[in-house]
C-alpha cells in the first residue's frame, strides 16, 4: 500500500510539474513577448525594408559586393570564421579566433585586414580604425565604431551616387549609445538606409 501511495504521489508531482513547466511557464514567456515594446526583440529583432524581412538588426553578416571595384556596402567588423581575412564568415559556426594579442597568426591577420581595408577605402594604413581590423568574439557582431562608419562613407557615397552629407546623416541616424553605451554604428540598418535611399 505504501508503494502504491508514494507512485501515486509520484505520478501527481509528475503531472503537476509538468502542466506548470511545460505548459504554463512557456506561455507566461510568450505572454511576455506579446507585450507591446517588446514584440520585435522577442522575434529576433526583424529588419523590414517595404513590407518583408531582409535580415536581423542582431546579426551582421559582412556584404559581399557584386563588383568590388563599386562596393556600395558599409562593411561589419571581420568574422574569425571568413575564408580569408575579410568577407563573410559563417553564421553557422560564430565565435572568436580565441587567439591572444600577441599570436603570430593573430598580428599577420591584424596587418593583413589593415592593408586590404586601407586599400578598399583609399586611406594610409594608420587611418583605420582598431574595429575593422579585429573580429568581434561572435563573429556577427552588426555594430561598428562611428569612426570605421566615417572611414567607409565616402566610398559609398560615391558608389551610390548620394551626396556625402546625405550618407552622414544615414550614419548618424543609425547610431545608438553615448553616455554610458558605447556608441555603435548598426550596419545592417544603415546598409538597408543607403539602398534605400539608392533606390529612391
Amino acid at each position: 500500500m505504501t508503494l502504491l501511495r508514494q507512485a501515486g504521489t509520484g505520478l501527481r508531482v509528475l503531472l503537476v510539474a509538468t502542466v506548470l513547466l511545460g505548459i504554463g511557464y512557456p506561455l507566461a514567456v510568450w505572454g511576455v513577448s506579446r507585450v507591446p515594446g517588446l514584440h520585435d526583440h522577442a522575434e529576433g529583432s526583424p529588419l523590414v525594408v517595404d513590407g518583408r524581412v531582409v535580415g536581423s538588426e542582431l546579426i551582421g553578416v559582412d556584404p559581399v559586393p557584386a563588383n568590388p571595384a563599386r562596393d556600395p556596402f558599409f562593411h561589419t567588423r571581420p568574422s574569425a570564421s571568413a575564408a580569408g581575412n575579410l568577407g563573410p564568415g559563417d553564421p553557422a559556426t560564430s565565435g572568436g579566433s580565441n587567439r591572444s594579442a600577441d599570436n603570430a597568426e593573430q598580428l599577420a591577420a591584424v596587418q593583413e585586414r589593415r592593408a586590404a581595408v586601407a586599400a578598399r577605402e583609399d586611406v594610409a594604413p594608420a587611418a583605420v580604425p582598431a574595429d575593422a581590423v579585429t573580429a568581434s568574439a561572435s563573429g556577427v557582431d552588426p555594430g561598428i565604431s562611428p569612426a570605421y562608419a566615417a572611414l567607409q562613407a565616402p566610398r559609398v557615397a560615391r558608389t551610390t551616387g548620394l551626396p556625402l552629407p546625405q550618407v552622414q546623416r544615414l550614419i548618424a541616424e543609425s547610431t545608438s549609445g553615448g553616455v554610458v553605451a558605447e556608441r555603435t554604428v548598426a550596419v545592417p540598418a544603415l546598409n538597408a538606409a543607403v539602398a534605400a535611399a539608392h533606390s529612391g
